[in-house]
């Protein structure tokens, strides 16, 4: 079979599907099909107690259960058989099951993680049972989706401010939880599964992992729909990623429909929902919130206005499925059913970048036809950088992490990563590096590849992105059996992947091998795995030339022309290669490298040459090559001069000192230390923070104290971090990277603030111990709620600025957090709460804290929350300060001010 047929045969698998969903591709291509709305909004109508959620069966539960909406299917299933029959006669095609928070992750909060198969077997038999009593009642078939919900962990953020690189919970933990969850919404009778309100896409990765796998091994394929969330007007999820690189990030899984729900109302969601249509050829679902919460954390927004905010968007040919998260009612639901009846659905494009290689961190990275070269940088490979390996081997992983960051600088759009060293632990290392590099939005907004010859450290690596990677490498030299198996878990993990030219009888050197090696490879990866042929890229062998031997000689001139013959008969692949490899025998002249890699590069490239592992900052301009060395260079690369290499040798000689120029990259560093300050906090730059608040320090004629350098500079920094975090110009990971910087500057002045208190109470003549901190904060996700990433990063923040945080965690019942604030002998209570029925948990906290007596501040925060409910509904309630504290970043105005 050729190659043009076997491209042929992947576009015609691409199609095929399993029954149901070409059942129901028929039915988004004729009309527009409508989700159900909010089964919260409808349980909390309920005003269920306590003892609704217990039943006989969980009466003696150690923990409390109200708020756990999911357990009512089981102790109250009535009150959701009702629910969904309400939305199924009010018009809706397609109803969720209750199993959002259905994981043993999520519901380990309430001591019920053994519960989790049965919950989602439950749940969605009731929610069966209700669509096919409908489907009977109507005629109309009625489609049961499986609610997969994101989990209350994150895989990319760090809930530890000492600590970017620690994960509360691993990728292997969510898909063993995942994959219990959807065993039991299949075996429950699911139709579909529905991957929702995601966050941070790392945890969907982990989620549709389990379900291939699942597909592989155990059940029918069914279709999946995927619905991401963007949490604000800066069009990113919670982990930073864009609409756009989201989509690319979750392609790999063929979703039937992918789209957004959640966080925003359809007017505020409308332009994320153009741009994710105009990156996929899926169907475009979208069921937005009754619009925005209003101040006192409830949904105001009639279904006439929801109705026809979603209206606009069918007549402009922007959904397929449309639907109502937080807010919406039957009545919602009823309402949109009428408005899009006589609408046309969306018609998805064919195809969207069709040439096209994607990749995605932060962002998405499209290679295309006439994409320039592309730099994968090269200098976080502890076998290729010396400086490297030195930092990893002694655990200083901060400062390695920077040079990532200069090669991003310096134009590397990819980064490569390799941790393959004899003394190293791979995946540990290879672990621990990504996480930190997720900490960095300077470094994570680019794709990653991931750099080994150990398969099990590259799976290590694939593990903590939440983009699209590229696996560097898999070959054929174990045979095909191991090939076609690590090829299948790649394109599982949603990664492009590099294939040497290496096959069981060795690597290849010559051209007409390499070209075998890379066609036989080609057609296993499209034809027996599937893989996407934009997704294959070959890495032909780039060996050292000028090493003396005369079988050496042609390998610069083989690679060349593979690269040439690759590219014309193997149809979209690509053609990378470690470019350090060639210069080899010139180990320690740089400059003669840099000259040889240019020199390459400029044939290769013409030749066909896409990409390759380079040092992103070295790589000369041609024609600025010095033109004697150029002529050399070219000679040894075209194999035309028997004495190539003694003649560099000799011009490096008489002409060369080696080394390499040093970009200047601290333009900044010229301003007045105030400005610097501003722009270390605000680019989360910690090298010079420290010396630049030394020489705040020592003005002692403008500043007197230390805490005036806190108060100062440090301070206006962070509101301006504040500002632009609060303006959708700054996202998640970058002020939690400012707050480390935060950190760091005060970390410094410590112990000259420690000094002073010494000597003035020397002076007093006092013997009181000075406490370390600024002061204690108590922060609680509130009883009944379960969402805790806003209140991490609050102690973040807080934890940077020298306070000592408390954190109690989730579902926190009201007379803990009391007792711990009196234990702990607090100076501020901090609530947190996500969900509206958090809001009376906050009131009944400040009434209690009324009732004994206590005089602390009560900080209020959480999505729900606004500054007048806070004023209306919770301050009549308490004596004392009530403060509603905006967003995390604002958080130390508060406390300092407070305490």
């Amino acid at each position: 079979m050729s190659p043009t047929n076997v491209i042929h045969q992947f576009s015609s698998q691409a199609e095929c599907s399993c029954p149901l969903e070409l059942e129901l591709r028929a039915l988004l291509q004729q009309r527009i099909m409508v989700l159900d709305g909010g089964m919260g909004t409808m349980i909390q109508r309920q005003k269920l107690e306590e003892e609704h959620f217990r039943a006989d069966e969980f009466k003696e539960h150690h923990l409390s259960l109200k708020g756990n909406n999911d357990l009512l299917s089981i102790t109250q299933p009535e009150v959701i058989y009702n629910i969904h029959k309400e939305y199924l006669l009010a018009g809706a095609d397609i109803i969720e099951t209750n199993t959002f928070s259905s994981t043993s992750i999520a519901q380990a909060d309430y001591g019920l993680e053994h519960m989790a198969y049965r919950l989602n077997k439950v749940s969605a038999e009731l929610a069966r049972r209700a669509a096919d009593d409908v489907t009977k009642q109507t005629g109309c078939k009625r489609y049961v989706a499986g609610a997969v919900g994101p989990t209350n962990k994150t895989l990319s953020v760090s809930p530890s401010v000492e600590r970017p690189d620690f994960r509360n919970t691993t990728f292997d933990e969510m898909v063993e939880a995942y994959s219990e969850q959807v065993r039991g919404l299949l075996d429950g009778g699911a139709d579909v599964l529905l991957v929702e309100t995601i966050f941070d896409t790392a945890n969907a990765k982990a989620a549709l992992f389990a379900i291939d796998l699942l597909f592989e091994k155990s059940y029918e394929r069914r279709p999946i729909f995927i619905s991401g969330t963007i949490v604000d007007r800066s069009g990113r999820t919670l982990s930073g990623q864009t609409g756009e690189a989201f989509v690319v990030s979750v392609s790999h899984a063929k979703p039937l429909c992918i789209g957004l729900n959640c966080a925003l109302g359809a007017p505020e969601m409308r332009p994320f929902i153009e741009a994710i249509g105009k990156s996929t050829t899926a169907f475009i679902i979208c069921y937005p919130n009754a619009g925005l919460p209003n101040t006192f954390g409830d949904y105001d927004e009639t279904p006439a206005v929801t109705a026809s905010n979603l209206k606009e968007f069918a007549t402009d040919g922007l959904v397929n499925i449309v639907g109502g998260c937080c807010g919406t009612t039957p009545e919602h639901i009823s309402a949109i059913c009428e408005a899009v009846k006589h609408c046309q659905p969306r018609v998805p494009a064919a195809d969207i970048y069709q040439d096209y290689l994607l990749l995605s961190g932060l962002e998405p990275f499209r290679i295309g036809p006439y994409t320039n070269f592309v730099n994968i940088g090269e200098r976080c490979n502890v076998a290729g950088s010396r400086k490297f390996a030195k930092l990893i081997m002694a655990g200083n992983y901060e400062e390695a992490l920077s040079i990532a960051k200069t090669q991003v600088e310096m134009g590397a759009q990819v980064l490569d990563i390799n941790m393959d060293e004899g003394m190293l632990e791979g995946p540990t290392a290879m672990t621990r590096f990504c996480n930190y590099i997720a900490s960095e939005p300077d470094i994570s907004r680019v794709p990653l590849c991931i750099d080994s010859s150990n398969f099990s450290v590259i799976e290590a690596g694939l593990k903590c992105c939440q983009g699209k990677c590229i696996v560097n490498s898999i070959s054929l030299k174990e045979g095909e059996e191991e090939f076609l198996l690590r090829a299948a878990t790649v394109k599982r993990y949603g990664a492009a992947v590099v294939v040497m030219a290496f096959d069981e009888e060795g690597q290849a050197t010559d051209t007409e091998r390499k070209v075998e090696i890379c066609t036989r490879a080609y057609k296993l990866l499209v034809s027996k795995v599937g893989f996407d042929p934009n997704d294959i890229i070959f890495d032909p062998n780039i060996l050292t030339i000028g090493t003396g031997m005369e079988e050496h000689n042609q390998y610069a001139v083989n690679f060349i022309r593979a690269t040439k013959l690759i590219k014309e008969t193997l149809p979209r692949a690509r053609v990378s290669g470690g470019l350090s490899n060639l210069s080899f025998s010139f180990r320690g002249m740089e400059a003669i490298r840099e000259a040889m890699h240019g020199a390459f590069l400029y044939h290769a490239i013409k030749d066909g040459m896409d990409m390759g592992i380079v040092n992103a900052g070295n790589l000369p301009v041609y024609d600025d090559i010095d033109k004697d060395l150029l002529l050399m260079c070219e000679n040894l690369i075209w194999n035309r001069d028997t004495e190539a290499t003694d003649k560099l040798l000799t011009y490096a000689q008489n002409n060369m000192k080696g080394g390499k120029k040093v970009v200047q990259t601290d333009e900044w560093r010229e301003g007045n230390v105030e400005e610097r300050l501003e722009y270390a906090l605000v680019k989360g730059i910690e090298k010079y923070v420290v010396e630049d608040v030394e020489e705040c320090r020592i003005q002692v004629d403008r500043y007197t104290r230390p805490l005036h350098i806190i108060e100062g500079p440090l301070m206006n920094g962070m509101k301006v971090v504040g500002d632009l975090f609060g303006a959708g110009k700054m996202f998640l990971p970058q002020v939690i990277k400012s707050a480390r910087v935060m950190k760091k500057a005060v970390g410094h002045l410590i112990p000259f603030m420690e000094k002073e208190r010494e000597e003035m109470m020397a002076l007093s003549g006092s013997t009181e111990e000075v406490d370390p901190y600024q002061g204690t904060i108590v922060l609680a996700t509130v009883k009944g709620d379960v969402h805790d990433i806003g209140k991490n990063i609050v102690g973040v923040v807080l934890g940077c600025n020298n306070f000592r945080v408390i954190d109690l965690g989730v579902m926190v019942p009201c007379e803990k957090i009391l007792r711990e604030a009196l234990r702990e002998k607090a100076d501020i209570i901090g609530l947190s709460g996500l969900i509206t029925p958090s809001l009376e948990e906050m009131i009944y906290v400040a009434k209690e804290m009324e009732r004994l007596g206590m005089r602390l501040p009560l900080l209020i925060g959480g999505a729900t929350t606004s500054k007048t409910h806070t004023a209306v509904k919770i301050a009549p309630r308490y004596t004392c300060p009530v403060i509603h504290v905006l967003d995390a970043s604002r958080s130390v105005v508060v406390v300092r001010t407070s305490t």
